[in-house]
C-alpha cells in the first residue's frame, strides 16, 4: 500500500512540476522554469531508481526462493511493509523449508539406526547416482559415501555387476561379497524401482545372511533361558524356603506334632516340586536328543486313522465331533510313530481349545500340491491371541496350567526332522495347523 502511495504522489509531482514549468515559460519566467525542469527530472529520475530497486528486491528475493536460500532476515527490512505479501510468501516457503530438512534429518537419522545395508540410486538423464547411503552399508562393506555411480562399482563390483545385469529392475536374489580381502559373506539382496514426480530412485536393501540367523539364535537363546530360568525358579525357591524351614527346626531338642507336621509336609512339598523339576528336564532331554526318524512307506489313511483311534475316547468324553475329508489316499515316507504323536499333539491342542466353544468340532483335510501334500486340522475354538502368536513354538510356552509346553515344539521338530514344516494360521472363525510334507 505504502509503495503505490508513494509512486502515486510522485507522478502526481511530477505531473504538477511539468504543468507549473509550462506555465513560467508561457510567462516567460526562463530561468524559474530551468530550476522546475531541473525538479521534474529529478523527480523523474528517483521514481525510476524507485521502480527499477523494486523490481530489483523481487527478482533477487524469487531467486533465493529458486535457489532454496532462505538465509535472509526480511522482517529487520524498513522497507518490509512496502513487500508485506512477498515477505509472508517467502516466510511460508521458509517455515516449510526449515519442516523439510528437519523431516530429512529425522528419516536419515532412521535408516543410519537399521542394521540393513540401504542404498538409494537417482537416474539422471541416463546415468544413475547416488542419492542415499546409510551408515550401516558404508561401514559394514567399508565403501565411501559416494555420489557417483562408477565411484561405487570400483569399490563393490560385486553388487553393481548384478544391478547392471538385470538393467536396473527389480530383484529378489543372494549373492557372495568378499568384504576387505575377508571371508566371502552370503546377503540376501531386494531391490526396487520407482518414480516420483519427475525423479526415477532404485532402492536396494541388503541383509546379511550370517546376522540375520545370530540375531535368530540370539533371540531364541534369550527366549528358552527366559523359560528354563522361571521354570528352574518356581521349583527351587519353594525348595530353599522349605528346606530352610526344616533347617531351623533341626536344631529344636523336642519336637511338637505341629512341628512333625510342618515337617512332612515340607518334605511332601519338596518332593513333588522335585518331580516337576525332573519332568521339566526330561522334557528338555527330549527335546533336544530326538532320535532319527525310521522312515517307512505309511499310506496316508492309515497314519490318521490310527491317531484318530487313539484320540477318540477323549473326544467321546468331551463331545467333540471329528470330520476327516480327505477322499484320497497316498503313500508316505515316514516314521508312523514319531507322526502319531505329532497328530495326537494337534488334536489334543485342539481339543483343548474348544473347551469354551459351542461348535465343538474338528475337521481334518489335506490337499496334493506340486508333489507335497498339507494335511490341515482346523477348530473352531478362540486360538491363542495374536500378541503370542510368535511363541507357540517356543520349547515349554504354554497357556494351559497343566500343560508342559513342548507338545508344538516337538512336532514341529519332528515334522522338520521329515523335511517338512508345520505352520499355524488363525483366521476370524477358525484356528488351524498346517503339516506340510514331501510325498
Amino acid at each position: 500500500m505504502e509503495r503505490s502511495s508513494f509512486i502515486f504522489f510522485r507522478l502526481c509531482a511530477i505531473l504538477l512540476a511539468a504543468v507549473i514549468c509550462f506555465v513560467l515559460l508561457k510567462n516567460n519566467l526562463i530561468y524559474t522554469s530551468i530550476f522546475i525542469f531541473f525538479i521534474f527530472i529529478l523527480l523523474i529520475i528517483e521514481l525510476f531508481n524507485f521502480i527499477k530497486n523494486s523490481f530489483l528486491f523481487y527478482d533477487k528475493t524469487i531467486k533465493a526462493i529458486l535457489q532454496n536460500d532462505f538465509s535472509a532476515e526480511f522482517s529487520k527490512n524498513k522497507f518490509s511493509k512496502n513487500y508485506a505479501s512477498l515477505f509472508e510468501l517467502y516466510e511460508s516457503l521458509k517455515g516449510k523449508e526449515n519442516e523439510h530438512i528437519s523431516t530429512k534429518i529425522i528419516y536419515s537419522s532412521i535408516l543410519n539406526t537399521i542394521e540393513t545395508g540401504i542404498l538409494i540410486l537417482q537416474k539422471e538423464g541416463t546415468d544413475w547416482t547416488v542419492f542415499l547411503m546409510n551408515d550401516y552399508f558404508s561401514q559394514h562393506f567399508q565403501v565411501p559415501k559416494v555420489s557417483k555411480w562408477h565411484y561405487l562399482k570400483n569399490n563393490l563390483p560385486a553388487l553393481c555387476e548384478i544391478i547392471e545385469a538385470q538393467n536396473f529392475e527389480e530383484i529378489k536374489t543372494s549373492l557372495q561379497i568378499r568384504v576387505n580381502k575377508q571371508d566371502t559373506q552370503t546377503f540376501v539382496m531386494q531391490s526396487s524401482r520407482s518414480k516420483t514426480y519427475h525423479n526415477e530412485f532404485y532402492v536396494v536393501l541388503l541383509n546379511s545372511v550370517q546376522t540375520l540367523i545370530e540375531k535368530k539364535e540370539k533371540e531364541a537363546w534369550i527366549n528358552l533361558m527366559k523359560v528354563i530360568s522361571h521354570e528352574l525358579l518356581n521349583s527351587i525357591t519353594p525348595i530353599r524356603s522349605l528346606s530352610q524351614n526344616i533347617h531351623e527346626l533341626a536344631h529344636q531338642k523336642t519336637f511338637s506334632e505341629e512341628d512333625l507336621d510342618d515337617i512332612r509336609q515340607s518334605v511332601s512339598t519338596m518332593l513333588h516340586r522335585s518331580d516337576h523339576l525332573q519332568q521339566f528336564v526330561e522334557s528338555y532331554r527330549k527335546l533336544a536328543m530326538l532320535p532319527t526318524p525310521n522312515k517307512q512307506k505309511v499310506a496316508l489313511s492309515s497314519w490318521i486313522e490310527s491317531a484318530l483311534l487313539v484320540m477318540s475316547p477323549l473326544f467321546k468324553t468331551e463331545k467333540i465331533s471329528v470330520k476327516n475329508t480327505i477322499t484320497f489316499d497316498r503313500w508316505l515316507s515316514i516314521d508312523l510313530q514319531q507322526m502319531e504323536q505329532v497328530l495326537i499333539n494337534l488334536l489334543t491342542n485342539s481339543m483343548y481349545a474348544l473347551q469354551n466353544s459351542i461348535s465343538k468340532e474338528i475337521i481334518i483335510s489335506a490337499e496334493v500340491k506340486e508333489k507335497r501334500i498339507f494335511i490341515t486340522i482346523t477348530d473352531f475354538g478362540l486360538g491363542v491371541e495374536k500378541e503370542i502368536e510368535d511363541k507357540i513354538f517356543l520349547p515349554f510356552f504354554t497357556t494351559r496350567k497343566e500343560g508342559a509346553g513342548i507338545g508344538l515344539t516337538l512336532s514341529k521338530s519332528i515334522v522338520e526332522a521329515h523335511g517338512g514344516y508345520l505352520v499355524y494360521q488363525k483366521s476370524e472363525t477358525t484356528t488351524r495347523f498346517m503339516i506340510c510334507l514331501i510325498e
